[in-house]
């Protein structure tokens, strides 16, 4: 079969599809992206498309998103029918509907079927926005998210069917979007990543590796922000390493921002939480490691005794279930999303996002009584492995939706 998968940041959510699809070398793969530096899949070729207008800084803010996102679709078309031109033609395509890549590809083929990812519809309450006193909606906030609409309003339209990755994620969209969107997890390899009772991790600063023995704190975020509790984070890190004395916590993520507003100090959000609580923390005994590969990754929280995951109501991350595809003790956010995955006592330990003392004494008795609560990680892994496994949901769930919309000659099978 002739796919084309369209993501601004290659693979983005097609890491493991590409490459099951890839390995087979049964089919013909074409990868549209913008990301310049893509790492390379057997089987997968890549092609890059430059948006073909960009909105400026002052462009008017109820259209700004729109004008990048067809900015962005129109660049994209451009680089399809130079593929078309080359004599490629896909039997499906397979993209990312949020950034308006996927609004114009029906231009260039129209009789080929598309299989959309939405991932997030913008509302004034019950998500991120406005969820945080610290981050207080203004009054434009509501016609300014709607506005941000348009693209999913309008891919809708484009594509034959779409995929959304959790059901709070499909409740978020209106009803008029629910006959065309089918929940489907992305998938987590959870036949790669397991626990690790002999995993060993080496720091910059200590002289020695770090093992299970070790009373490892692990925190994860792809930035340092609000939206994924980081300040909530700091502001429970005197807490937890007084009350533990041996305690050592590892923090991975970038400094920017991914999501909601950007901190106004001048060292971003963790410089303003430095300054707030800094001068409580014992510094010896945290690590910031940055953005580290992914195998370095694993390790680190395959060797964390209690695994911190924040987030207001949002897009759940990836991290969370490769934790408990790893059987890690987590201690996360009492919010809608997590709740869908998490079950309190059961599979994690839920704890409210505004109190970051219960969460520093919920993660102390984590780290004091470790066995009292190993019983979490296994159920989690579990529960993971049962919902969420890529090879035995995800992957047959993907192609019973590819399966429906190509012709019964071209239909895939595992």
């Amino acid at each position: 079969m002739r796919f084309l998968f369209v993501h601004q940041n290659m693979p983005g959510q097609y890491r493991e599809v590409i490459q099951w699809l890839g390995a087979s070398g049964d089919h013909q793969i074409v990868f549209l992206t913008q990301r310049k530096e893509c790492p390379s899949f057997p089987g997968v070729k890549t092609v890059r498309y430059s948006p073909h207008h960009k909105a400026a800084n002052d462009t008017y803010g109820l259209s700004k998103v729109w004008e990048n996102a067809t900015g962005a679709g129109f660049g994209a078309a451009m680089a399809a029918e130079k593929l078309k031109e080359a004599g490629f033609s896909p039997d499906i395509i397979i993209g990312h509907t949020g950034w308006g890549e996927m609004l114009f590809l029906k231009q260039v083929w129209p009789d080929v079927p598309v299989l959309g990812l939405f991932e997030y519809f913008y509302r004034a309450s019950g998500g991120s926005v406005g969820f945080d006193p610290e981050e207080p909606m203004n009054d434009h906030a509501p016609f300014l998210l709607e506005a941000r609409n348009a693209v999913p309003y309008a891919a809708l339209h484009q594509v034959d069917r779409g995929i959304v990755p959790t059901i709070w994620q499909r409740d978020r969209f209106p009803d008029s979007f629910h006959d065309k969107l089918h929940v489907l997890h992305d998938g987590i390899r959870t036949d790669k990543l397991m626990p690790d009772p002999d995993v060993r991790v080496r720091l910059g600063r200590l002289d020695r590796d770090l093992t299970r023995e070790d009373e490892i704190v692990t925190y994860v975020a792809r930035n340092m922000e609000r939206t994924r509790g980081f300040h909530q984070f700091m502001r429970a890190l005197p807490r937890i390493l007084e009350a533990r004395p041996n305690a050592r916590v590892i923090a991975i993520g970038g400094n920017d921002t991914s999501y909601g507003q950007s901190s106004k100090h001048p060292g971003g959000l963790r410089g303003e939480m430095e300054e707030e609580v800094g001068h409580l923390i014992d510094w010896s005994r945290v690590h910031f490691v940055g953005r580290v590969p992914y195998a370095q990754f694993c390790r680190i929280l395959q060797l964390s005794r209690c695994h911190i995951y924040l987030t207001m109501p949002f897009v759940l991350s990836w991290s969370l279930m490769e934790a408990m595809a790893m059987e890690a003790t987590i201690v996360t956010s009492d919010v809608a999303p997590v709740r869908e995955v998490v079950e309190h006592g059961k599979t994690g330990l839920l704890v409210d996002f505004f109190d970051p003392a219960a969460l520093a004494d919920q993660v102390a008795q984590v780290l004091e009584a470790p066995s009292d609560f190993s019983h979490l990680g296994v159920a989690a892994r579990a529960h993971v492995v049962d919902r969420y496994d890529f090879l035995t949901k995800s992957l047959p769930g993907l192609i019973d939706h590819i399966n429906a919309l190509v012709p019964a000659g071209k239909a895939l099978s595992l």
